[in-house]
């Protein structure tokens, strides 16, 4: 996760990450991170993309979704599917 959000901000970032707490964690900058990224800027990366972690699971599969929009129409799937989830795991 903390790799992630390094590439999400610096998609060519040399770097290897010892630990999963960002507060904690021992981050080597084989780059020596020439734009110097920050854990602060590391943490809201992380935070930004959390709700996305958090969706994914509770979606139902493409096959599911198209055969409910199929019998149901797009905004019953909306209304029904994609809006509970949504509402659940709100953009920060």
């Amino acid at each position: 996760m903390i790799c992630e959000a390094i590439l999400e901000i610096k998609s060519d970032a040399q770097v290897s990450v010892s630990g999963m707490d960002i507060d904690t964690c021992i981050i080597e900058w084989i780059d020596d991170n020439p734009t110097n990224i920050t854990r602060e800027q590391i943490k809201d990366k992380i935070n930004e993309t959390q709700y996305q972690r958090d969706r994914k699971p509770e979606y139902p599969s493409v096959k599911d979704q198209l055969d409910y929009i199929y019998h149901n129409g797009i905004a019953k799937w909306k209304s029904d599917v994609v809006k509970p989830v949504k509402d659940a795991h709100p953009k920060p």
